[in-house]
């Protein structure tokens, strides 16, 4: 493995250790924070995994426009699953949240059949994004008594809405980055 690469993997590892200080320091002063040894595992190695994938994909392009795409995608993803563990977006945590478990499987199948080329992961993210929409839709139908429950219909709504977003910026810079390179290639 070269320096470079065994460097950011160093800060990745650094810098979960410096932000899972803070709820281990806020534990000594608040009640209110009350994690267990448990919690520190799954929150470490969500951050760890996290900055891993993105240096390990960001590698593959020198395009800034990848970069931040990868950067964007990465980060939704850890959002998405912290915010489903911690209170879940639907009602509680389980039940019908599992399904965002769902929309992140359509993001990696499709960055693995994509190879992580850009034209390929821009129809990824735009194929999450899409299925990141219809979760509350399914809500709606399926699960309806848990969307009576804080943050309620239009909640979930606008919490999709913004997981959309950041999934369609996201392809969308991918897209850039495709276009680029083919403006090169030509």
């Amino acid at each position: 493995m070269e320096l470079q690469l065994r460097k950011k993997i160093l800060f990745v590892a650094l810098a979960t250790v410096l932000i899972l200080m803070v709820p281990l320091v806020a534990m000594q002063f608040s009640a209110e924070v009350d994690w267990g040894v448990g919690d520190f595992f799954i929150m470490g190695m969500l951050l760890f995994g996290t900055g891993l994938a993105y240096v390990l994909i960001s590698r593959i392009s020198e395009s800034i426009a990848y970069r931040a795409a990868v950067a964007i995608a990465v980060v939704a993803g850890l959002l998405l699953v912290w915010v489903n563990l911690a209170v879940g977006i639907i009602g509680e945590p389980g039940g019908i949240n599992l399904v965002y478990f769902g929309v992140l499987q359509i993001g990696i199948i499709g960055a693995a059949v994509a190879r992580l080329k850009p034209r390929g992961m821009a129809r990824a993210l735009y194929s999450t994004a899409f299925v990141q929409a219809l979760v509350p839709v399914i809500a709606l139908i399926v699960g309806r008594p848990a969307l009576d429950e804080p943050p309620g219909i239009v909640g979930v709504f606008i919490l999709n809405g913004f997981f959309v977003v950041m999934f369609v910026v996201s392809a969308s810079l991918f897209r850039q980055a495709d276009e680029t390179v083919r403006g090169v290639a030509k």
